[in-house]
């Protein structure tokens, strides 16, 4: 019998592919029936039925390569007969901080107060990671601003592609004595001294002993994206699933750089400078609907598992982004993650070390939950990335 079934629109392509779900090795014929804003399967003298979100319409007449597939399901590709709604998915720090308006920094895994009441009277953009190593190649005279540092000054707030540095000022969470290091986030220069002391600068949750950043300079804290959650003043605070929102904030760093630099490939490197994964986006104009069918079927692979699928209600949807990604702990792809670091088109990423093996166990549990046959491109393994939570978050 059907156990549910994976929807996945290409918004682009305006083209669907439709996986129904077997929770059991069929007894008897199964006959699929798809209609413009519905998808049934029938067999076994039994029927299961979902109708499909407001916005997503089917042309049936264009079912083409009905297959089934062990362990799979049945397949079948289709085309819309009119695309879904837009989905802007690239939301940045920037749009969300504003100049003049009181900010409240929580500790995304426990909640506790990490900034109070902090207006910014200026939200700037840093250069890229890379930006000393151009302005060498361009200048024709030695580096201008090879000792300068980026440090903002009180009531700024500079934003980079994961982090966001603030001025230090009374905060309560820097470290007593602080070791300051040469790093900025765009010019890092240490020497063996400095990374010794790489403990001294950790910025951690008086709460929970969760690392949220560090301290760059005796007056700069780097804050990282994945590890605090940022609400107005007179907003309120609700916490987020952690592997939720750690998946949708770094599938926003990915859809917001691949938008600005044209750049697909990324390598996730710890803050122990460390390379965990290495990144391939393939498309981000992905709509996923996903039903969870009849409750015998919840044995069988389901895409988001508990954490996504309401707890009522037969059909999600989400907006989502597609990856593949090579794991490189234990020296595992040393080769390739060597050549993608020395490549000038893979964009690094850089998280606290924590955080990159919450991303790898995350990347790990989530890919087997897809249909088998939908797990692997080449020697990559695949991954789906929902990137709704993210907006709700920030704003």
């Amino acid at each position: 019998m059907a156990g549910g079934f994976l929807l996945e629109i290409r918004r682009g392509t305006q083209s669907a592919l439709l996986v129904i779900r077997e929770a059991d090795p069929p007894s008897s014929p199964l006959d699929v029936w798809v209609a413009a804003d519905r998808v049934e399967a029938r067999g076994g003298g039994s029927c299961q039925a979902a109708a499909l979100p407001a916005g997503v319409s089917l042309a049936p007449s264009s079912c083409r390569g009905l297959r089934r597939l062990p362990g799979d399901g049945l397949h079948l590709r289709m085309r819309l007969r009119r695309p879904p709604p837009s989905a802007d998915l690239v939301f940045t720090l920037r749009e969300s901080l504003k100049p003049q308006k009181n900010y409240v920094f929580y500790c995304q895994s426990c909640g506790d107060i990490i900034v109070k009441d902090r207006k910014f009277l200026r939200v700037l953009p840093l250069p890229s990671e890379n930006w000393s190593a151009l302005v060498e190649e361009w200048c024709c005279h030695p580096n201008p601003f090879a000792r300068s540092t980026l440090h903002p000054q009180h009531g700024d707030c500079f934003l980079g592609d994961t982090f966001f540095l603030l001025n230090s000022g009374n905060e309560s969470h820097v470290p007593e004595s602080p070791m300051c290091c040469s790093e900025t986030g765009h010019h890092t220069s240490q020497n063996g001294s400095n990374l010794k002391s790489k403990e001294n600068t950790r910025v951690i949750c008086k709460r929970c002993k969760t690392m949220l950043g560090e301290t760059v300079s005796s007056g700069t804290i780097k804050y990282y994206v994945t590890e605090v959650i940022i609400r107005p003043s007179e907003g309120s605070f609700s916490p987020t699933q952690r592997s939720q929102f750690l998946q949708s904030m770094v599938a926003q760093c990915l859809v917001e750089l691949s938008s600005a630099k044209t750049t697909f490939r990324f390598t996730v490197k710890g803050d122990n400078g460390k390379i965990y994964i290495l990144i391939w986006l393939l498309n981000s104009d992905t709509l996923l609907v996903e039903s969870l069918g009849s409750s015998s079927s919840h044995s069988v692979f389901t895409l988001f598992g508990d954490i996504f699928m309401p707890s009522s209600g037969p059909v999600g949807t989400w907006n989502a982004v597609k990856v593949l990604y090579q794991p490189c702990i234990k020296s595992r792809n040393k080769d390739l993650a060597d050549a993608w670091e020395n490549d000038i088109g893979v964009h690094p990423l850089k998280f606290p070390a924590e955080t990159c093996l919450e991303l790898l166990l995350i990347l790990g549990l989530s890919t087997t939950s897809l249909p088998p046959s939908l797990r692997c491109m080449n020697s990559f393994q695949m991954r789906i990335w929902t990137c709704d939570c993210v907006s709700r978050q920030l704003t």
